[in-house]
């Protein structure tokens, strides 16, 4: 008994999660992203520019940046299009830039200073590497049938409310008070 309320109540509480991610709105701003990419067949790492993405989506309840995979992907491509395949790429961002130049130093540093020499650390600048935007927001087809969608249920909901008045007058309840 006690086992099938504890499942029960881990279910409610993970639908309740996903309907409070699903209702957040997503925004768009600027942010600062750099990528960071490494390889478990080589030392070599390579680091991109800071660099400010204007039109990033953000998800407005937790500030994060979405399409993250995407901005990887980007990266990954990139790597892949230099004949450099199967290479581990990461993006970081920050609204702000000190902050996201402080991220930048201490991963640097980790690959520098720390690793005495283990790396061969290599920089990609804004002319060799750029971020495009990801756009986050429905698609042309989403929106059409989204709006499809949305007048489906306005004629649905016309359709029962006719529905209910018809019954309501056959009934006499719909009408006033009946003289005689």
């Amino acid at each position: 008994m006690k086992k099938t309320i504890k499942i029960a109540l881990a279910a409610l509480v993970l639908c309740s999660g996903l309907a409070i991610q699903v209702s957040a709105k997503n925004k768009v701003e600027p942010r600062y992203l750099f990528g960071f990419s490494a390889s478990f067949a080589d030392s070599t790492v390579y680091f991109t520019d800071i660099q400010k993405v204007d039109s990033s989506w953000i998800d407005s309840k937790t500030k994060f940046l979405l399409g993250r995979d995407e901005y990887a992907g980007q990266l990954k491509r990139y790597f892949a299009s230099q004949n450099n395949p199967n290479r581990t790429c990461v993006v970081f961002f920050d609204k702000d830039i000190k902050k996201a130049e402080k991220k930048l130093r201490k991963l640097k540093e980790i690959y520098t200073v720390k690793a005495k020499g283990g790396y061969d650390v290599k920089y990609l600048t804004k002319s060799d590497f750029e971020f495009a935007p990801v756009y986050m927001g429905l698609d042309e087809e989403e929106e059409q049938a989204e709006t499809i969608k949305k007048e489906k249920e306005k004629k649905e909901k016309e359709k029962k409310e006719k529905k209910e008045n018809k019954s309501k007058s056959r009934d006499g309840r719909g009408k006033g008070p009946r003289r005689g």
